[in-house]
Order: C-alpha cells, then sequence, then structure tokens
C-alpha cells in the first residue's frame, strides 16, 4: 500500500446548539490532534441541508459553530477551518465515488434508518447518500485519520470500503499515470476517551442529542454557570451512593454517563473518578461536577458568543480556510478525474 502523509479530517454539522456531547465526543479531540497533526476542520454544511434549514438560522449556526472551534482553542492559522459548501471538490468527488460505492453498501446503514424512521419514502436523497458525501469530505484531502464517535465509525467504514473499491477498480489506470499502487488511503477511525458517546442528562440509555425537545437533556457550550448548575442538579439519577469501582455503574446508566462525563472533562478515568468519590451521595458528586463544568465551559461559552458577533472575522476565517482547503483537494479531484478517464 502507498506511503501517505499523515493527516486528520472532522467536521460538525451546523445544526441547533452544540452540546457538551459535540466538546467531548469531538471538539477536545480537535484541540489535541493539532498538536501532532496536520488538520483539517470542517463545518459539513452540505450535510446539514439533508433535512429541511431555515436559511439565515443555517448562516448563523455556521458561524457559531466555527466560533466554537476557535473559542476551544483549534489555531486557524495552524490548522484548516473551514465550512463545506465553500469547497467544490465535496460535492464533485461525491459524484464519482457515488459510483463506486453499492447500493447495498448503503442500505446497511443504520444512522439512515434511525433518522429516516417510518417516513422513509419522504426523506430526501441527500439524507440517504450522506455517508458517500462523508466519504468524499474524507478522501478529497487524502487523509488518513478521523476522530469520529461511535455512531459515525459505520460511515468511516464505508469510506474505507468505498476508498478500497476505488483502488482496485482503477489499479491499471492509476499505475499507468504513476500514481503508486493506490491513490486513496483506507483513514482510520480516532476514537477514544472515557466519554465517547455522551448521554442524555434525562435518559442514560440515550445519546445527549441537539434535537431532544428537553433542553434539560443537555449541557449546550453557550449555557451560563447559572442553567449548568440547574442542570446537572435535575439529571436522572438513582438513590444509591457511587460505588468504588468501575463494575459499580453496571445497570446504572444515568450514573455512568456522569462519571465518564467528569472523568473526560477533568481528564482522568472513570475508575479515578470513582476513587474520589466512591461512598459519596449523588448531591456531593453533582457539586462537584458543577465546578468543573462551570470552570471549563463558562470560558468557552464566552469567547464563543464574543466571536459570533464579528461576523467579519468568521467569513474571513473560513474563506482563508477554504482557499487553503481548495488548494488540497483540487489536485486531489484532477488525478480522479485522469484516473476515471475524464477529457480536461
Amino acid at each position: 500500500m502507498a506511503d501517505f502523509h499523515p493527516r486528520v479530517f472532522s467536521g460538525v454539522q451546523p445544526t441547533g446548539n452544540l452540546h457538551l456531547g459535540n466538546y467531548l465526543g469531538a471538539i477536545t479531540k480537535f484541540v489535541a490532534l493539532q498538536k501532532t497533526h496536520e488538520c483539517l476542520y470542517c463545518v459539513v454544511d452540505l450535510h446539514a441541508i439533508t433535512v429541511p434549514q431555515d436559511p439565515a438560522e443555517l448562516k448563523a449556526s455556521i458561524r457559531k459553530v466555527t466560533a466554537a472551534y476557535l473559542a476551544a482553542g483549534i489555531d486557524a492559522k495552524k490548522q484548516i477551518v473551514f465550512n463545506q459548501s465553500q469547497v467544490a471538490a465535496h460535492a464533485e468527488l461525491a459524484w464519482i465515488l457515488n459510483c463506486v460505492a453499492r447500493l447495498g453498501w448503503l442500505n446497511r446503514m443504520t444512522q439512515f434508518k434511525e433518522k429516516a424512521g417510518k417516513d422513509r419514502e419522504n426523506v430526501s436523497v441527500g439524507l440517504y447518500d450522506y455517508p458517500v458525501l462523508m466519504a468524499a469530505d474524507i478522501l478529497a484531502y487524502q487523509a488518513t485519520h478521523v476522530p469520529v464517535g461511535e455512531d459515525q465509525k459505520q460511515h468511516l467504514e464505508l469510506a474505507r470500503d468505498i476508498a478500497q473499491k476505488f483502488n482496485l477498480d482503477f489499479a491499471a489506470s492509476i499505475a499507468a499515470l504513476g500514481l503508486g499502487d493506490a491513490f486513496f488511503p483506507l483513514p482510520e477511525p480516532l476514537i477514544q476517551g472515557p466519554a465517547t458517546r455522551v448521554m442524555s442528562l434525562r435518559d442514560g440509555t440515550k445519546k445527549m442529542s441537539k434535537s431532544d425537545p428537553s433542553d434539560y437533556s443537555r449541557i449546550n457550550l453557550d449555557d451560563d454557570a447559572d442553567l449548568i448548575a440547574q442542570k446537572i442538579r435535575k439529571a436522572k439519577t438513582d438513590p444509591e451512593a457511587l460505588p468504588s469501582e468501575v463494575e459499580g455503574l453496571a445497570g446504572r446508566p444515568e450514573l455512568d454517563n456522569l462519571v465518564g462525563i467528569f472523568a473526560a472533562v477533568n481528564d482522568e478515568t472513570k475508575a479515578q473518578v470513582l476513587q474520589a468519590f466512591g461512598g459519596a451521595n449523588f448531591s456531593t458528586f453533582k457539586t462537584a461536577l458543577v465546578d468543573l463544568l462551570v470552570a471549563k465551559l463558562a470560558p468557552i461559552g464566552a469567547e464563543m458568543s464574543r466571536l459570533a458577533k464579528d461576523e467579519a472575522f468568521i467569513d474571513g476565517v473560513l474563506a482563508d480556510g477554504a482557499a487553503r482547503a481548495r488548494a488540497i483537494a483540487a489536485p486531489v479531484v484532477t488525478a480522479v478525474k485522469d484516473i476515471v478517464g475524464f477529457v480536461r
């Protein structure tokens, strides 16, 4: 297999409020990875329109996610921060990869089944084809690593299948053009940490979600200290004290979730949290969790609000990032056109 330059790609949809799950599951990884990798962090607005959006709200959300990236510590000068729709390579490559991907592969995507529900005949083709566009997002930059939540791991596996099939289908053309024995890398997932899947504060068996009708099911990144405290105090718990061992979390999903959140925010393991709080009652633990979340999230929320108000600055960051992203993706798409046999 060819030796590819290590490169990270990932993105966040600009839909609804960013919450603690987005922060712990994605953005903290983005911040850490920029210290060791070349990174592209995208606001995936093409994915957002697979379901209906209000245009004015979408534009505001794109800027808000960008502000969150910057407020959390992503360096847009050293790394590339941009919105997907400004780089045509994503849509252009997605069509070519649509002709490589197989219908049976997409039919197995569990997220589509969950999102479409019983009304699947009336959802957009874009929602069904979402995973192929995600593959194009990654492969347009020949990215080798993708930080993803567990719910996106199946989509990344599809991206690997598409990359491998393209390499095999066009192996002779790739070799004839002197492009080695494979054109696309098989991107690896980066899933790590004690809170890779943050659950609802109201139901520990369900993922924390922007779409949950109860705002008390999640901690939004722009929540103030008082609201964070209210939400944690009202978070569902059980009457038993905290165990001293991780095994004691079994069958207690709400506790497992809160301990996982504490561990992830404080950069430690669940075992370390339970060593400190084993035997304590929930009120003691929740007070400590409130203090921790306020200390960590309140400065980010304040900086998000400050940055989001400066639309010219945010738009400048996105335009600069898009120009740098195009410089990487354009030669990749040009080579793909040569590989498949287009005249240009």
